[in-house]
């Protein structure tokens, strides 16, 4: 990936977001970026073409149908979970299934497709390091998780339904870094975040220039498959707070999650009680097939990953 592909196009969906923004900063001097995403992208390089449309409406399958795409890299789902479940699952869900037909129809040879480590689910039975072939428990307490296990669903019949088009899906660990704002990050950039009593979860994070490395080898001719995308090793929670210099809040589980429950159905809390067997159990996750068949590594070591919350 040397030089600049000037006759086919990579479909970024969710460009606009902080993770979209940082990828087309690292592709556009590499290959002609076509993004969508219903949100304006601010500070969009001036070779960058953007369409703000949902991805689910006939506008954005015209962008198919004009432009010459030949790649998709799909970052347009919402992480976060919203106590409407329904509204989460339909952009999620049928926002892919659309965007899947649109790649079958126009016959898109390459499609990474950006999961999460999170479908595992955090479970004190769990083994030391979970495979991709794993069974997808993270629903078990968390029902708003049930909707990215349903699209990692459809995802897989997606990649051995049509052999034809290279499908790689990427599940990675909690990415952490300057740009990224997502539940572990927000949670790891408190001064006072709450733990529970009696409770030290080893955990894993990758730093977010890894992670896009990650994609920039999915996107090589020949890739495809799922692939759990893990950082430079795991540590204790105590750990990673102490590296942060933080003072953490030492509060019972069984009071926490009635209230945070309540807090999130009133919509006062943006953080999920189904979140919180995180801050309990495990979710280790198995990086090997990453390594042997991407070539991924990661460059930043487990001190510059954790401290690029803070930067």
């Amino acid at each position: 990936m040397t030089t600049m592909e000037t006759e086919s196009s990579i479909v970024i969906t969710g460009i606009s977001g902080n993770l979209g923004r940082l990828l087309t900063g690292k592709l556009y001097n590499l290959y002609r970026i076509v993004g969508i995403d219903a949100r304006p992208f601010r500070g969009k390089p001036k070779d960058v073409v953007h369409y703000q449309v949902d991805v689910r409406s006939r506008k954005a399958e015209d962008v198919f149908r004009k432009q010459n795409v030949k790649s998709v890299i799909h970052l347009g789902l919402i992480h976060r979970p919203d106590p409407d479940l329904s509204r989460y699952r339909e952009w999620n869900v049928r926002g892919t299934i659309k965007l899947l037909e649109y790649c079958q129809k126009f016959k898109v040879s390459k499609v990474v497709l950006v999961s999460t480590a999170y479908v595992y689910g955090a479970n004190p039975s769990n083994s030391s390091f979970l495979s991709e072939d794993a069974p997808l428990l993270g629903s078990e307490g968390y029902p708003e998780m049930g909707a990215l296990i349903e699209w990692d669903m459809h995802a897989q019949s997606f990649f051995w339904k049509h052999p034809e088009i290279e499908t790689v899906i990427l599940r990675p660990v909690h990415i952490l870094g300057p740009h990224v704002r997502n539940a572990p990050s927000n949670y790891l950039r408190l001064k006072n975040p709450p733990v529970f009593w009696g409770f030290d979860p080893m955990v894993q994070v990758v730093h977010e220039e890894d992670f896009i490395q990650a994609i920039r080898l999915s996107l090589e001719p020949g890739r495809r498959g799922v692939y759990n995308i893990v950082g430079p090793g795991e540590v204790p929670l105590s750990v990673v707070l102490k590296e942060l210099d933080h003072t953490p809040i030492r509060v019972p589980h069984f009071l926490a999650k009635p209230l945070l429950k309540r807090l999130w159905g009133l919509r006062l809390s943006r953080f999920p009680p189904g979140e919180l067997p995180h801050l309990q159990f495990p979710c280790m996750v198995d990086g090997k097939r990453a390594l042997d068949e991407l070539g991924f590594q990661p460059k930043y070591d487990l001190r510059q990953t954790i401290r690029s919350v803070l930067d």
